[in-house]
């Protein structure tokens, strides 16, 4: 019987680590790429949709509106100034509801437990005022909400982060009252939708879709109960793994999720 000397032996031994460590680092760069990746495009119904994925156990979350002088951002460029060294943990960013000609929300708005701006719950044109409307917010232990507005103002919670926009898009699995299956209002739209307390999509379509289309791709394609939309025309993504950055619109708050790290 052949046997090995001591020294190859010891050959084999380190052959065996260097493959294990390999294998561990191809898994590694592997599970890199896949963080990497926040946002990605899907087909719906002849549409294509941009997804981004908010995960509470592995990202951060905030609402920005403001820079350090007071004055309201508008523009992702400004984002990425007023947020500095964290500039470089953004994984993606988006325009967070209706605002006004100064770029200041015009419903609820709670930034890091700071009320900026009351619940709104009054009657008016536009698609704000299409009830129901709702709440996008974040409790102090991180869960995700998605709440009718009059829901909202019931239950009186003290969120950390909250965006009111309207209409909902999708309500405890069933799509918004007023929608037409594929009505002629047609815009490039955002909107969130909760697949979980601890899981939210941000979506942007990649161009003009309808209300009733765009529902429907929350709630049969991500499986999300419910769903709110936050704006349409002006409707802008950051996501810097794509080399997206839209600058065609002024905007209002914003969106921002970045890695924990």
């Amino acid at each position: 019987m052949m046997k090995f000397s001591r020294p190859l032996a010891a050959v084999g031994a380190l052959a065996a680590a260097a493959l294990i460590a390999g294998v561990v680092l191809l898994l590694s760069n592997r599970a890199a790429r896949e963080h990497e990746r926040a946002c990605e495009v899907r087909a719906f119904e002849g549409s294509r949709f941009t997804v981004c994925a908010y995960d509470a156990q592995r990202d951060d979350f905030r609402l920005v509106s403001r820079g350090a002088d007071g004055a309201y951002l508008r523009t992702f460029e400004r984002m990425l100034q007023t947020l500095g060294r964290d500039a470089r943990r953004v994984r993606f960013a988006m325009n967070a509801g209706m605002f006004n000609d100064r770029g200041a929300p015009i419903g609820l708005y709670v930034e890091n437990g700071a009320e900026q701006h009351v619940l709104r719950l009054t009657n008016g044109p536009g698609n704000f005022h299409m009830k129901p409307n709702g709440v996008f917010w974040i409790d102090d232990d991180g869960a995700l909400h998605l709440s009718r507005s009059e829901d909202y103002a019931t239950l009186a919670p003290h969120p950390r982060f909250a965006t009111q926009s309207g209409p909902m898009l999708v309500v405890a699995g069933s799509l918004h009252p007023a929608f037409a299956p594929d009505g002629p209002s047609r815009y490039i739209r955002n909107g969130v939708g909760l697949r979980d307390d601890r899981t939210a999509y941000f979506v942007i379509s990649s161009g003009a879709v309808s209300f009733g289309r765009f529902a429907r791709f929350f709630r049969d394609e991500l499986h999300c109960r419910d769903a709110l939309f936050l704006d349409g025309s002006v409707s802008s993504l950051y996501a810097p793994s794509m080399g997206r950055s839209d600058d065609n619109h002024d905007i209002g708050p914003i969106i921002v999720v970045l890695d924990r790290r």
